[in-house]
């Protein structure tokens, strides 16, 4: 085999692969998300009742609002 084919083979392959890591680790990085939330509202909850107060449904809401916007 030639020399150039065989360093296009490797580019392409090394670009192939590049691009099926991306899909995978995007995949697995969406599923992880999906079981396992960064914040909800038990924490939001237990965040407020560490710092000594008893939080209403409206802040939790707000909060959990405020949250999702920054997503």
């Amino acid at each position: 085999m030639e020399l150039w084919i065989a360093i296009v083979l490797m580019v392409v392959f090394f670009i192939l692969g590049g691009v099926a890591g991306f899909f995978i680790a995007r995949q697995l990085i969406k599923r992880e998300m999906k079981k396992n939330p960064p914040i909800n509202e038990n924490m939001i909850r237990a965040m407020f009742m560490s710092m000594g107060r008893k939080p209403s449904e409206a802040q939790i809401r707000q909060v959990m609002n405020s949250v999702r916007k920054q997503q």
